[in-house]
């Protein structure tokens, strides 16, 4: 069982959600509707893992996803999972942004997550990804993977990946251990291992695993997307 706060200012959202994460065996201990509500829950409460909204009171911004880079800021081990209306590839650059050494919250502990809303409606892929996040591991929607991807141009180092790779990079991008990626391509996991050697050294990545590698690949992604 995880201890959650849950901040969305849509009130029929919110109600859903922690229905559907009480019914899932898990404990909501605060459900909230802006920023500085979530920021107060989080010290009062101590919870496993926080669940936002990007866009919250009073101007309907950014104010969920500032209030994660804070938190993540004053408690890098805090997992957090930030959700989105849309794709929005610079809210993930900014809330993956420490991956690398660069400010931001990504570089530590704490499992860190950026999920579509519409993601919420597949409601085992949402607790999967919720409980990676908890876990200590980088979650990242898949469609967001897939723009980043598709801002490729044929002078970058992405466009020498053969199909299978760039197939296999997605995967790793949203978070997936070689495994996992195997089951999800059907395919050995040394064959898996033998693409993501090929994908490091034509991207010249670090040969990591876990959050690094994901936060490497990440970081490509991102330097390789106009602005």
């Amino acid at each position: 069982m995880l201890r959650l706060i849950l901040a969305e200012d849509s009130v029929l959202l919110r109600a859903g959600l922690a229905e559907v994460l009480t019914r899932s065996g898990h404990e909501v201990v605060a459900a909230v509707g802006d920023a500085e509500s979530l920021k107060r829950a989080v010290a009062a409460e101590r919870p496993d893992v926080v669940v936002t909204d990007v866009r919250m009171p009073p101007d309907y911004r950014d104010e969920g996803l500032r209030a994660a880079l804070e938190l993540r800021s004053s408690e890098p081990a805090l997992p957090v999972l930030v959700l989105s209306q849309y794709v929005a590839t610079a809210y993930a650059a900014r809330l993956f942004g420490g991956g690398t050494g660069r400010s931001g919250g990504a570089g530590s502990a704490g499992g860190l997550g950026y999920l579509l809303k519409d993601r919420v409606g597949e409601v085992d892929e949402f607790l999967d990804a919720l409980e990676r996040v908890a876990a200590g591991q980088t979650v990242l929607d898949p469609e967001v993977v897939r723009v980043l991807i598709g801002h490729r141009s044929a002078e970058q180092p992405l466009a020498r990946l053969t199909p299978r790779e760039r197939e296999v990079l997605a995967l790793m991008a949203e978070g997936l251990n070689n495994q996992a990626v195997a089951s999800r391509l059907f395919v050995t996991e040394a064959a898996v291992v033998k693409h993501a050697s090929s994908i490091f050294t034509k991207l010249d990545l670090d040969p990591a695993e876990g959050n690094r590698r994901v936060l490497a690949v990440l970081a490509h992604l991102r330097d390789s997307t106009p602005d």
